[in-house]
């Protein structure tokens, strides 16, 4: 009986020979490009243009008090704008909630939770279907301001909506 280990290599060498073969043919590439003309289609019926969805210059970004989740009153102007423009051209936005440093991280996760559940609970009320927004929560974890000071604080209690 032969030895498999000699049939293998044989066989492998014949195909390494194969394509070797094949990769070493020349090959002459010609490309001539001959004047053409394109041709453009007229429409005889209009398209109809959907309406965009109005864009809303309200705030995105909700500031909240230490500790607090309450809205203050230009927090809740500025919700009103959203709410109407999500109504007349509903879809999915996600409010995120954030907390400053101080705090456990625990507590800073639910604090920023319950913040954007109040942005929420907002606009649901004023008729915007809760099924088209997510809530969620990154406690201390993404700073709009680094410090330890009053002012990187204040930048770091909020909600944005997206």
């Amino acid at each position: 009986m032969k030895n498999p280990l000699n049939v293998y290599s044989s066989i492998l060498l014949l195909v390494a020979l194969v394509l070797a073969g094949c990769s070493t043919a020349p090959v002459e590439e010609t490309t001539s490009i001959e004047e053409t003309e394109v041709a453009t289609a007229v429409l005889e019926t209009p398209v109809e243009e959907t309406p965009m969805a109005p864009v809303v210059m309200a705030a995105t970004v909700f500031y909240f008090d230490f500790d607090k989740a309450t809205l203050n009153a230009d927090s809740r102007s500025a919700l009103m704008e959203h709410a109407i423009s999500l109504q007349n051209s509903p879809r999915n936005v996600r409010l995120e909630g954030h907390a400053d440093e101080r705090g456990t991280r625990e507590y800073n996760m639910a604090l920023g939770e319950r913040r954007a559940k109040a942005v929420k609970e907002f606009l649901v009320l004023q008729g915007v279907s809760g099924g088209l927004v997510e809530v969620v929560s990154y406690g201390e974890e993404r700073a709009a301001s680094f410090g330890s000071n009053n002012e990187s604080w204040a930048m770091n209690r909020r909600v944005e909506l997206k």
